[in-house]
């Protein structure tokens, strides 16, 4: 099986070097017109290619220039190659609940089972119609939160699209005030009291949950430390964070997605991962690094 991968990953690596035209003939009008895809829908189809292993999926990527940010895979088309060729017998599983684009950025949030069940923050960025960076979060799938919710369910609607650089402020300022500068007398100002639903598998709706969940913390003495936000996209009332910092002294990676609601945070759905010492790393371009 693994060989018939490789070969396939080969067929891909090649395919990706063309650039081919698709048509669609529409019979009603016996005209020949030209298939146009947008970002989100090339980036949707690369992803559902770790599953299938459409070949066709794979010219979306540019052969020459794509840098690759999960440090746990090797740089280029190649290492997106090599890792295919991991699939088991089955293959991988991949599910995207939620699709964003922003500019020239396409971010999601996708359920995977890619080496056990995992949930994942995916972010791509494009140049001229083809995918030439990708930056990433995992996390194991974990239980219900004591609210009921999982790391994926919630709301998928995509609205308030006049209001989307006004929520990335919102969500912004957010970070900067409470989470890096520790300014909790300005907590209430980004809620609507304590109605706030929570997708962290360890911790309960509202802000009183959220309290619960940093004071049990620190009876343990874990801290969670934010020291600066380097991404903040966004599309309508949702808005991604990509931050660093710690988490129980370990180097951590923090992408956080919120749904704003009226000026507020509504909800919210995170994946941390601890970022991977340099001597693991299979390539150099950093968890981070986004464009100026």
């Amino acid at each position: 099986m693994k060989q018939t991968i490789t070969a396939i990953v080969l067929i891909m690596t090649i395919a990706a070097c063309k650039s081919e035209k698709v048509k669609i003939t529409k019979k009603e009008t016996k005209k020949t017109t030209k298939m146009v895809l947008s970002n989100q829908d090339k980036t949707l189809a690369v992803l559902k290619s770790i599953e299938t292993g459409d070949q066709k999926a794979i010219a979306y990527i540019n052969p020459t220039n794509y840098k690759q940010h999960n440090l746990a895979v090797a740089d280029g088309l190649a290492g997106f190659g090599a890792l295919l060729a991991l699939a088991p017998e089955d293959g991988f599983k991949v599910n995207t609940v939620r699709a964003f684009e922003d500019e020239d950025y396409v971010f999601t949030q996708t359920e995977y089972d890619f080496f056990g069940s995992k949930v994942g923050f995916d972010v791509f960025r494009l140049e001229n119609g083809l995918i030439v960076e990708h930056w990433d979060n995992l996390l194991d799938v974990m239980p219900a939160n004591a609210s009921g919710h999982t790391q994926t369910d919630g709301t998928t609607s995509i609205t308030d699209l006049d209001k989307t650089e006004e929520n990335k402020k919102v969500v912004s300022n957010f970070i900067s005030d409470v989470l890096i500068n520790g300014k909790m007398d300005k907590l209430q100002d980004y809620f609507n009291g304590d109605n706030y639903i929570q997708h962290n598998p360890n911790i309960a709706d509202g802000l009183s949950g959220l309290g619960q969940a940093l004071e049990g913390m620190a009876k343990q003495g874990i801290s969670m430390v934010f020291t600066k936000t380097h991404k903040v996209l966004g599309q309508g009332n949702f808005v991604l964070a990509i931050s660093e910092g710690t988490f129980a002294g370990q180097p951590t990676s923090y992408y956080d997605l919120f749904r704003v609601e009226n000026g507020k945070i509504a909800e919210h759905w995170d994946v941390i991962e601890t970022i991977a010492p340099e001597a693991d790393r299979k390539n150099t371009n950093g968890k981070f690094n986004f464009p100026k």
